[in-house]
């Protein structure tokens, strides 16, 4: 697949991403909102990018009439608080933050050595952890790390990045790679974010290490309003394809990642908004920024912990559904 460079030459790797391509689609589903694109990229390969963002609403407290569910009682003890954000959730059981992202043991595989290898793992989790736990990016900020992490080579594919990041919208959403808060809105509780996950590697020829990962994460957020004790969730799961090229073989920037694949799941967000970030809904509340969120939940049921779901790919056709999380 990729050509090996003799004693005085260097491959060039295949073309970088062309940039963000609207693919698979953007679909609206559970509750509040599933979106789906693609993008093609990443050093010769499709580099395909599915955002699904779910969210879930308890209008009246019609959870705690429902038969044989969630009973009154059992719904007030599984409440989250300021003081426990992730009572009767799976989440209890999580790693804290970065503690949740461990690397298999890298040794040596195909012509890649263990060196390389390890290299590739500590680059992707560095990325996981600058993107979806470094406190500046979940509060809005540049993700600077994160971006730095990039190989520069892929400049298309991180001109749209920085596009989206300056001016989001429907085509360009920086959500696709970052987790990212309104923080005129909303803040972390606790300063905690629940992870788990696995993360695996293999070669591909030529001395080109690929790493799969796939991890949650669960954010705790109350409102910023001052005296605010409402406390919601937002889980997001990323499944992520990333290669790192031997720079002995390859014209690449040493210590570089290339993302060649990435679908992102995101539960609990509203439909509508299209601004960059993610707005968790409040139990009872129905308004976004004082409008309503008359988003047509038409898609089926999901449950956002559910790790054994496949995201899948999609078929480059745009889908409109908002439908409901089974919880939070």
């Amino acid at each position: 697949m990729f050509g090996q460079g003799g004693a005085n030459a260097k491959n060039t790797p295949p073309q970088y991403p062309e940039g963000w391509r609207t693919g698979p689609a953007w679909r609206e589903m559970d509750g509040r909102a599933v979106r789906r694109r693609r993008v093609q990229g990443g050093l010769g390969a499709a580099l395909a990018v599915a955002v699904a963002a779910t969210i879930v609403l308890d209008p009246g407290g019609v959870r705690s009439r429902i038969p044989g569910g969630w009973g009154k009682k059992k719904d007030m003890a599984a409440t989250a608080t300021l003081d426990h954000p992730f009572a009767g959730s799976p989440a209890e059981q999580y790693a804290d933050g970065a503690a949740g992202i461990v690397p298999p043991e890298a040794t040596a595989v195909g012509e890649s050595s263990k060196e390389q290898v390890a290299s590739a793992l500590k680059l992707t989790k560095d990325f996981l952890v600058a993107a979806d736990l470094d406190p500046a990016t979940l509060r809005g900020e540049r993700p600077a790390a994160a971006l730095d992490l990039l190989d520069p080579r892929q400049d298309k594919l991180i001109t749209k990045m920085n596009e989206g990041l300056a001016k989001p919208g429907k085509e360009n959403d920086p959500l696709f790679f970052f987790s990212r808060f309104d923080p005129n809105e909303v803040r972390l509780v606790g300063g905690t974010v629940k992870t788990r996950g696995r993360m695996t590697f293999a070669e591909r020829k030529g001395g080109v290490v690929a790493v799969h990962a796939d991890y949650t994460f669960v954010y705790p957020l109350t409102k910023k309003d001052k005296g605010s004790r409402q406390v919601a969730r937002t889980i997001v799961r990323r499944v992520m394809d990333t290669e790192v090229f031997d720079p002995a073989r390859f014209q690449v920037a040493p210590g570089k990642l290339v993302v060649r694949h990435h679908v992102v799941d995101i539960g609990n967000t509203t439909c509508d908004a299209q601004d960059g970030f993610i707005h968790p809904a409040f139990p009872k509340l129905k308004r976004h920024h004082g409008r309503q969120d008359e988003t047509d939940r038409s898609g089926p049921a999901v449950d956002p912990y559910d790790r054994g779901r496949d995201l899948g790919d999609h078929d480059g056709t745009l889908h409109d559904e908002c439908a409901r999380v089974t919880r939070t």
